[in-house]
């Protein structure tokens, strides 16, 4: 069941993990930061939050997301 979007601190155990704006996220989708948005409280895609409150979404969940949906189509 899913509890809502799943927001990960900062976990230091990944500290190699490439991390990605809303807008680099959307345009790998072709689609608006605000949807990308959408999809993170949609619990589509986890993401963290830097000091100053942004969202970042980590590339290898990105492209897991970006391959699933292609596979769809």
């Amino acid at each position: 069941m899913n509890t809502g979007p799943t927001e990960r601190p900062n976990e230091p155990g990944d500290p190699d993990a490439e991390l990605m704006t809303p807008a680099q996220v959307a345009k790998m989708f072709h689609v608006d930061p605000k949807t990308v948005t959408r999809w993170a409280q949609a619990g589509k895609l986890s993401y963290m939050r830097t000091l100053g409150g942004h969202r970042r979404y980590r590339r290898d969940e990105v492209v897991d997301l970006l391959r699933d949906s292609t596979e769809d189509a």
